[in-house]
């Protein structure tokens, strides 16, 4: 059997899809069936049953799962202890952040340092969910909540404070009432799968539904429709530099997040995983200390 098939057939069990699975392995959905027809064939079982809905495992397609997440583990730690003995800073390091910690410190600092090192590629995953790197979907990562399992390595960096924001303009037409500066008020929150980030959970305990105005997936639009005017939203601290940004309930009133950087052991010993770690240390911790 060949280990690319159990890559395919675990992909398409964690995703129920095609579509998302193919996405995930970088190949087009017609390659992932048919590399799922053929391992069928090969081990003469029926792993999944077909749905308009999705690919839902059989029972035996259950078992074989089991025992190809076991093959999976043993190759990444083949493939990790291979990336460790690597002692050139070159090759590639795959690095999951958020996406206002890319865009707003990391690449602004990546020039120089790339120079420094011009036969290392990168590649930088923003995603508000947390990527699995003892599955190798990245190598290190940013994170804002400090991991609990797993053979990682985790160093703090510092903490990022929150505090409430609204434009100039917002204030000026919705001026504060009472006692609660979010009483009747508008507010910009995060949209329904990313309801269990800390953000959206502080909004749900402090105002009513039907005070949202605009659920978004993104930081970004979040912060642009605060600068439009739009209503309320929580914005790190360190990214509220627009001019027409007020802060209306300050941090200690909101909350703030550890920053950790975080490797898989087996990795540490890599001279690149190593030059990308030193990196990301040196822009962020000062930032956060």
């Amino acid at each position: 059997m060949d280990w690319n098939d159990l890559k395919f057939f675990l992909a398409v069990a964690r995703t129920g899809s095609l579509t998302r699975a193919s996405a995930s392995l970088r190949t087009s959905q017609s390659t992932v069936a048919r590399r799922i027809s053929e391992l069928e064939t090969s081990l003469r079982a029926r792993l999944f049953e077909r749905h308009q809905t999705g690919y839902l495992l059989t029972d035996e397609g259950q078992e074989i799962l089991k025992r190809a997440e076991a093959v999976e583990e043993g190759m990444l730690a083949v493939e990790r202890g291979a990336a460790a003995l690597d002692a050139n800073v070159s090759g590639t390091v795959r690095v999951a952040t958020s996406e206002n910690l890319a865009c707003d410190l990391v690449i602004p600092a990546l020039p120089a340092f790339m120079q420094r090192h011009p036969k290392l590629q990168l590649e930088i995953v923003t995603t508000t969910t947390t990527v699995e790197l003892g599955r190798r979907e990245a190598d290190l990562a940013l994170r804002v909540v400090r991991p609990t399992s797993g053979n990682l390595k985790v160093r703090g960096l510092g903490s990022m404070s929150y505090s409430v924001y609204a434009s100039r303009a917002y204030l000026e037409h919705h001026p504060q009432t009472g006692s609660d500066p979010l009483a009747g008020r508008a507010v910009i929150t995060w949209d329904e799968a990313r309801s269990h980030l800390p953000a959206a959970r502080w909004w749900a305990a402090k105002v009513a539904p039907e005070q949202v105005v605009l659920a978004t997936s993104s930081l970004p639009t979040q912060i642009a429709a605060v600068c439009a005017g739009l209503g309320l939203a929580i914005v790190p601290d360190f990214l509220a530099t627009a001019p027409q940004l007020v802060r209306v309930v300050p941090p200690e009133d909101v909350f703030s997040n550890g920053i950790w950087l975080v490797t898989h052991a087996d990795l540490s010993a890599s001279a690149r995983v190593r030059a990308v770690s030193g990196f990301l240390a040196g822009i962020v911790a000062p930032r956060f200390s």
